[in-house]
């Protein structure tokens, strides 16, 4: 849905704002509309952080208030200018949001929404308890908004400043989501481990997307202090933090337009029923908080997308233009030669507490060849994989790489120097189509960040990877299915659209975990047609794999693994008749 929207439709967007103050509408409605798009620029935050990247935050309105009595107290005490104290409020927010995200994001699980709650009640109580921020009174008398001599006040000229800003944030995310820093952003939730396998800081963008939350946030508190006037902590408690996120949720906690729905359809049940409950039950009462608790449990249950799935389901399919094809390539690495040592692993060791999973494995890849790692299950092929790529790190041992020594260093910094992997089993984004999952690859072949990517400044640059991943993509036969949701692929497609997501990243070493595995006979021949022709193009494969048919007939040397240890290596026709290799597979030299 990211590209639903074209530009011509956003500037009828726009132009719709200050038609809507225009219309005769009653200055209750205008009202409701104003915190409606307060609420929903919160909201827009959760979409990124809870939605889109997977980490659940109840403490959102601890930063709307950061905003809020920011500019309260900059222009009460100070007499500055609201804009100015914008400006020192998204200043402070940032620094602030940096270093919880900092001590909290690095948590996972129910640690992290724990820790939230934490922080948000801590700077609920520091701006309830402070003198100088008017303790639980909170401070009175704020200008409202001006420019020039013009009053923006609190009624329709308002209304078109927040929701023009509402609408500026929605390109600026929706934009996002759709780059190179996006694709990054949306691996967060499922994909972290593929994610730094293709060379992206996955902990820096949780950061980065942390601090995005809470400026949009932040900007909600200083546009909610000058409309109100006052600000107290009230507002910006644990309960507006669990609101917040209960709309977010009810829109469509992952979709862009999710954000603006839940806020509109909240805020206005609840003026409602705050009306409509009290007379039905015929005493006052908080009654909506019990009937918003059932909707919230329904809603989990039966829609868990959130009403905008409802509302995506009847806007038109859009296809990605191809508008790539007089692209510039992106540059490439340098290769070794034919015969050139690539990779040299040496008596490397995996221990863990008392279990040595891999214990003295040592084999060598020069250019051209592809190399089989093999063994009975429970051999230990895949930790030694995990130990060359940088998943896991060394008991003792030393794998080198062109020369130079990667043991110690993560999957993100092997990978940007040129060895690309696979999966056991097939990680990927299930809802971005195949050709986005396949750019991913190529992530450490690029640079434009957050900020391009929102200012759509990257155009270019997103030509080239598009390029380059439909390169990939025609190359091992996927062509056709390029703009097909990655999620809807069958097993063998899956695994083949892996191939060419590493292949993206214009590999040195090309690493395949167990690709045959789930796939049916013709897709394992068209997988070792595949595996030929890249060694013909002079790309160099380890390949652990069970299906010793696909072995024998692509590898030109062959590593055994049992129980952890060595048992012997050679070529594929020396293994077939080696006795020990039999008793390990079969149980008996005979």
């Amino acid at each position: 849905m990211l590209n639903f929207l074209t530009s011509w439709k956003w500037f009828i967007l726009f132009a719709l704002v200050p038609l809507v103050a225009a219309l005769p509408l009653p200055d209750f409605w205008i009202v409701q509309l104003n915190y409606i798009g307060l609420y929903a620029l919160t909201c827009l935050g959760l979409v990124l952080l809870t939605g889109v990247s997977g980490l659940t935050s109840f403490g959102q309105a601890a930063f709307v208030g950061m905003g809020a009595y920011t500019t309260a107290w900059i222009t009460l005490n100070l007499g500055l200018s609201p804009w100015i104290a914008l400006f020192i409020g998204l200043a402070l927010t940032g620094v602030a949001s940096l270093l919880v995200g900092l001590l909290t994001l690095r948590m996972s699980g129910h640690f992290l929404p724990l820790a939230t709650i934490c922080w948000g009640l801590a700077l609920y109580y520091l701006m309830g308890n402070l003198e100088a921020l008017g303790k639980y009174d909170g401070l009175l008398g704020l200008k409202s908004l001006s420019i020039g001599d013009f009053d923006l006040g609190q009624g329709r000229a308002f209304f078109v400043l927040t929701w023009l800003i509402l609408l500026t944030a929605v390109v600026g995310v929706t934009h996002l989501l759709d780059s190179r820093a996006g694709r990054a952003i949306r691996s967060l939730k499922t994909a972290t481990q593929m994610a730094e396998a293709m060379g992206i800081n996955t902990f820096r963008y949780k950061v980065t997307v942390f601090v995005l939350a809470a400026w949009l946030a932040c900007i909600a508190g200083w546009l909610m202090a000058h409309f109100q006037r006052t600000v107290n902590p009230s507002a910006f408690g644990l309960k507006m933090g669990i609101e917040y996120l209960f709309m977010t949720v009810v829109g469509g906690v992952g979709a862009v337009w999710g954000a603006l729905i839940g806020s509109g359809l909240v805020k206005l049940l609840d003026d409602q029923l705050q009306t409509l409950l009290p007379k039905l039950m015929g005493t006052s009462g908080s009654y909506e908080v019990i009937v918003f608790g059932i909707a919230m449990v329904l809603i989990l249950k039966y829609l868990p997308d959130g009403l905008w799935s409802l509302v995506a389901r009847f806007l038109p399919k859009s296809q990605r233009k191809e508008d790539w094809a007089e692209a510039a390539a992106l540059p490439e690495r340098s290769k070794p030669k034919t015969g050139e040592l690539v990779l040299d692993v040496h008596d490397i060791r995996k221990q863990f507490g008392g279990l040595m999973a891999v214990n003295g494995i040592g084999f060598q890849i020069k250019a051209g060849q592809i190399v089989g790692l093999i063994g009975p299950n429970g051999a230990g092929k895949s930790t030694t994989f995990n130990l060359i790529t940088g998943v896991l790190g060394l008991t003792a041992g030393q794998v080198q790489f062109r020369g130079e020594t990667i043991s110690g260093k993560s999957s993100r910094e092997i990978a940007r120097r040129g060895m690309a992997r696979t999966f056991q089993h097939v990680k990927m984004v299930a809802d971005m189509t195949v050709l986005e999952n396949v750019a991913m690859g190529a992530y450490s072949r690029t640079h434009r960040g957050v900020l391009a990517g929102m200012l759509r400044t990257n155009r270019q640059e997103e030509k080239q990877l598009f390029r380059e991943a439909q390169r990939q993509l025609e190359r091992i036969g996927m062509g056709p299915l390029m703009h097909e949701l990655a999620g809807n692929l069958a097993m063998g497609p899956q695994r083949m659209m892996e191939i060419a997501r590493a292949l993206c990243a214009d590999p040195a070493l090309l690493l395949l975990d167990e690709p045959a595995a789930g796939l049916r006979h013709k897709e394992k021949q068209a997988l070792a047609d595949v595996l030929r022709q890249l060694k013909k193009e002079g790309v160099s494969l380890l390949l652990v794999e069970h299906d010793m048919d696909l072995v024998m007939a692509v590898c030109d040397h062959l590593v055994v693994m049992e129980f952890g240890t060595l048992l012997t290596q050679g070529t594929p026709a020396e293994i077939q008749q080696n006795p020990a290799v039999r008793a390990a597979y079969l149980g008996t030299e005979h």
